[in-house]
């Protein structure tokens, strides 16, 4: 049987989050299935819960993005929350940041065939690495790429000022919120909360740490490694596109 055929069926759910993007959100659904899990982007074991877990774990963000923002997705991996977010709300401008290239590839392959070309940008490297090359963005998001303090500091000085961070968290968000307090303020974090979105879409809710920021994203050492970066003009290759 083939990681496909192992997809459950559509859940009621999906027609409400996707609406008329739920032919794409299935086609997206079967990429992930099959071609993500060759490729190793997918553990096999997710397949069965791809819909519940990750698609609209992830289309639920939309509920707590701004409206006609550019947003970052850092560390999008095989698209997520990046891809669901992007069928969920076409207002969006949105960059999948991702550095290794088996991935960019899948990436690129999936905004061709779901037709996102002019909504959403492939750029391949590291935060740290196209800081000053990217043009700041309104929000940046993720999902499990790293604990709370480590992918602030990847995340935040890629903002524009007063921009906030959205981290798809679990069960450990509030303990990693108390853990990370005294880094996120030396990175300009001037609030931070803990919200539930999806409540009646997944069970259960996803869990969102957000956090903004005030007039210097990342605190003044990247401020002026920001500064350094436009000076060169944004040269040097690693905001490559794939």
């Amino acid at each position: 049987m083939s990681e496909v055929a192992d997809l459950p069926p559509v859940p009621e759910a999906a027609g409400k989050v996707f609406g008329g993007a739920l032919p794409d959100a299935v086609r997206y659904a079967e990429l992930l299935a099959d071609t993500a899990v060759t490729r190793g982007l997918i553990g096999p074991r997710e397949v069965p819960r791809l819909w519940e877990r990750h698609l609209l774990n992830c289309a639920v963000l939309g509920e707590v993005v701004p409206d006609g923002v550019a947003v970052c997705d850092v560390g999008s991996g095989a698209g997520l929350p990046g891809i669901p977010l992007a069928l969920v709300r076409p207002d969006l401008r949105i960059t999948l940041l991702e550095p290794l290239l088996r991935r960019t590839r899948f990436l690129q392959e999936v905004t061709e065939l779901l037709g996102l070309e002019q909504q959403v940008t492939v750029v391949r490297g590291r935060a740290e690495e196209v800081l000053g090359t990217l043009e700041p963005v309104q929000v940046v998001t993720a999902r499990a790429v790293a604990p709370l303090d480590r992918l602030a500091g990847w995340g935040v000085p890629l903002l524009r000022p007063y921009g906030e961070m959205l981290a798809l968290k679990g069960e450990s968000a509030e303990e990693e919120l108390r853990a990370s307090k005294a880094a996120l303020h030396k990175l300009g974090v001037t609030e931070t909360e803990i919200v539930q979105v999806g409540a009646d879409v997944v069970d259960p809710p996803a869990t969102v740490v957000r956090a903004v920021v005030g007039e210097s994203p990342g605190g003044v050492r990247f401020a002026a490694k920001r500064a350094r970066a436009a000076r060169k003009g944004g040269r040097g290759g690693h905001g490559r596109r794939r």
